[in-house]
C-alpha cells in the first residue's frame, strides 16, 4: 500500500492533471462535438428549407392511416357516411398519418379524396402554405385532367402568398401540357414570368420541349427565352417529324392488310 501511494504521489507531481483514462477523454470530444454539429444544423436550416417540410419526408401510414385510408375510399360514395367519419375519424389522426394518407391518394390518382383532404389539411392547426404541398396537388389533378379543381388549388395558393421556385414552375407547365392542357400550362407559365425569382434556363427548355406539338405556343416562349439569354441556342426540332411518324404508322397498318 505504502508503494503504491508513493508511486501515485510521484506520478501526479509529473502530471497535475487528473488520471483520467483515455477512452473517457475520446467519447467526451466526440459527445461534445456531436452536440455542436447537430446544434449548428439545426441553427443554420432556414424555415422554408425543402429539408424541414414535412410534404418531402418519406411518408409512411401506421395501421391508424392505413385503416382510415381503407374506410375512405369505402364510404367515398355515400356522402353523409363520408362526412361523419371524416369528422369522427379523420380529424383525430395524428399529422404524420393525414399527410401519408393524402400522399397515398395522390399517387393513385383519387381526386375527390384528395380535395377532401386538401380542405382539411389546410384547417388543421399545424397547417403553413408549402410548395410542395400545392405543387403535388397541382401536379395530381394535371395528370387527371381536373381544370376546377386545378383553379381552385391555384386561387388558394395565390391567397396565401405560396411562391413556387423556377424549376417548380417550369415541371408545372411540363406536366400540363404532357396532359393535353395548353392553356392551363400557359396560365401557369405567366405566372412563372412575372415571378420575383430571377428566370433560369432549364426550367424553359423544359417547357420548349413539352411544346413541340404546339408550334404557335413554343414561338412565344423562344421569343421569351431568347430575349432573356441572348446567347443561347435553341434547338429546334424538324418539322417534319410528326409528319414522317404518321406517314411509318400508315406503312406500318398497310403492311398488316
Amino acid at each position: 500500500m505504502l508503494r503504491a501511494s508513493n508511486f501515485l504521489r510521484r506520478v501526479s507531481a509529473k502530471n497535475p492533471k487528473p488520471l483520467i483514462p483515455q477512452s473517457f477523454h475520446l467519447h467526451l470530444h466526440q459527445g461534445n462535438r456531436g452536440i455542436s454539429d447537430s446544434s449548428r444544423t439545426y441553427q443554420s436550416g432556414p424555415a422554408s428549407s425543402p429539408s424541414l417540410s414535412i410534404w418531402r419526408r418519406k411518408k409512411e401510414m401506421s395501421k391508424e392511416g392505413l385503416i382510415a385510408a381503407k374506410e375512405l375510399k369505402r364510404l367515398q360514395t355515400k356522402s353523409v357516411r363520408l362526412d361523419r367519419y371524416i369528422s369522427t375519424h379523420v380529424s383525430r389522426l395524428l399529422k404524420s398519418d393525414l399527410v401519408s394518407v393524402l400522399a397515398e391518394f395522390q399517387r393513385q390518382d383519387q381526386v375527390f379524396l384528395c380535395m377532401k383532404l386538401y380542405e382539411i389539411v389546410r384547417r388543421e392547426i399545424w397547417y403553413r402554405p408549402d410548395m410542395f404541398f400545392h405543387r403535388d396537388m397541382l401536379m395530381m389533378l394535371a395528370r387527371n385532367r381536373k381544370v376546377d379543381e386545378t383553379k381552385k388549388v391555384w386561387e388558394d395558393l395565390k391567397r396565401e402568398g405560396v411562391l413556387f421556385d423556377q424549376h417548380t414552375f417550369g415541371d408545372l407547365v411540363r406536366v400540363f401540357l404532357d396532359n393535353e392542357l395548353p392553356v392551363e400550362a400557359m396560365r401557369v407559365y405567366e405566372e412563372m414570368r412575372d415571378s420575383p425569382d430571377p428566370p433560369l434556363s432549364l426550367p424553359f427548355r423544359v417547357i420548349l420541349k413539352g411544346l413541340v406539338g404546339y408550334p404557335e405556343l413554343r414561338e412565344k416562349v423562344k421569343e421569351d427565352f431568347l430575349e432573356l439569354f441572348p446567347g443561347m441556342v435553341v434547338y429546334d426540332p424538324p418539322e417534319d417529324l410528326c409528319f414522317e411518324s404518321e406517314d411509318e404508322e400508315a406503312r406500318t397498318d398497310s403492311d398488316l392488310e
